[in-house]
């Protein structure tokens, strides 16, 4: 078990925090807030305790000297100002006498933010890359401006970057934020320790995204329901014409593998909607066999029958990956489906892992009906696949 804000004692101390505020803008403007949102619990508490709170995030990919201009952290800023009620000093540099110097002179409850942590990929011009690379200098120069640190940055735990591995690494005190200790119990309730029966549901477009997450929970799950573009796939390894579906040729044989080994445990599809051409048009209903001029985007109304059937008894459900091309009206039944089959469940504890389906469900007004809904895509799935997170592991145990 981690060292979690409950187990550190912060009052007086400067504390770094990593938090997530990697949020979408549009001409400058912060188009949804919901990551800023999610990091409040941890900075009221450390303000609450008398923290000097140090905050620091990346935004976006910093691939050259011009990117800085348009992807630095001052509009986040007004906006935590703006959400939290609190005054936020904004220092726009990522190291420096000015930064350092602006940290020494905070008082105990004052909050702090510096300047995109990816900025540090560019130099002059030149890439980089200290903070993607976990440059040693730079983790240990971050980790001296503070007496603690807190990872409260779910999206990048998956990552071994300066800004988390790099502190955790060269600071004497260490712990997790209230955001990434919820992900933590809650994908262990949801993928290492599940009541069962357990019903696993694996969508979106490749199998060679999620070779790791089905090779993982074909020893865990009772199910594991296979849809989306990947379905085709495997119907290819069961010898059936797939049309111009989305396959990938060189995962057939894997993909067969897996249907051997999995005893039962995989359901497919058994109908598919199907279009001439990737374009959201009324589709045509068929079963798994399609005619070569076709390409299936979603599932049909049979599948949708037969998953509705599993998840009915689910105690536990874990979900990750669309059923179809769910950003098309007329290829996002499947998925609606799905999304509505396990928010109707009763006493089961239900897990989204991020990504597209996260994103399906939000946009499809379920977001209430989930137990959890994971802030980090890729480290979810990576959880999922039974991978440690480098930004986790980092930091002290109990």
């Amino acid at each position: 078990m981690k060292k979690t804000l409950n187990d550190i004692q912060v009052s007086g101390k400067t504390v770094l925090v990593r938090v997530d505020f990697n949020v979408p803008l549009k001409d400058g403007v912060i188009t949804d807030d919901n990551r800023i949102r999610a990091a409040l619990p941890t900075i009221n508490h450390l303000v609450e305790n008398g923290a000097k709170v140090v905050l620091f995030s990346h935004l976006s990919r910093i691939k050259e000297e011009s990117d800085k201009a348009k992807k630095s952290l001052a509009p986040v800023a007004k906006k935590l100002e703006e959400l939290s009620g609190k005054a936020i000093k904004f220092i726009a540099q990522t190291r420096g006498q000015e930064l350092e110097e602006a940290i020494k002179s905070l008082n105990e409850g004052e909050i702090l933010l510096f300047e995109n942590t990816r900025f540090e990929d560019v130099q002059n011009g030149e890439v980089v890359k200290f903070e993607s690379k976990n440059n040693d200098e730079l983790g240990k120069y971050w980790a001296n401006l503070g007496d603690v640190f807190v990872n409260d940055a779910f999206g990048t735990a998956h990552r071994a970057h300066a800004s988390n591995v790099g502190i955790a690494s060269n600071i004497a005190e260490s712990c997790v934020g209230f955001l990434v200790q919820k992900e933590l119990e809650m994908l262990a309730k949801g993928v290492d320790k599940p009541e069962h029966p357990f019903v696993a549901i694996i969508g979106g477009a490749k199998v060679s995204d999620k070779i790791g997450v089905i090779d993982n929970l074909l020893e865990k799950a009772d199910k594991i329901i296979i849809g989306g573009g990947m379905a085709y796939t495997f119907f290819k390894a069961q010898g059936h014409s797939i049309g111009k579906s989305l396959c990938e040729e060189d995962k057939v044989a894997l993909a067969k593998e897996y249907l051997d080994k999995a005893n039962g445990k995989i359901i497919l599809p058994i109908d598919s909607a199907n279009n001439t051409d990737f374009k959201d048009t009324e589709p045509t209903i068929s079963g798994v066999d399609l005619p070569e001029d076709v390409m299936g985007l979603d599932i049909g109304p049979k599948s949708i029958e037969l998953f509705e059937d599993i998840l009915k008894d689910a105690k536990t459900v874990a979900w990750n990956g669309p059923m179809g091309v769910f950003e098309f009206e007329h290829y996002n039944k499947g998925t609606l489906a799905v999304c509505e089959a396990i928010a109707n469940l009763k006493d089961s504890f239900t897990l989204i892992g991020g990504g597209d389906s996260a994103a399906a469900a939000i946009q499809l007004g379920f977001k209430e009906k989930f137990t959890h809904i994971s802030t980090g895509g890729g480290a979810s799935l990576e959880y999922m696949e039974g991978k440690v997170l480098p930004g986790v592991e980092a930091i002290q145990n109990k």
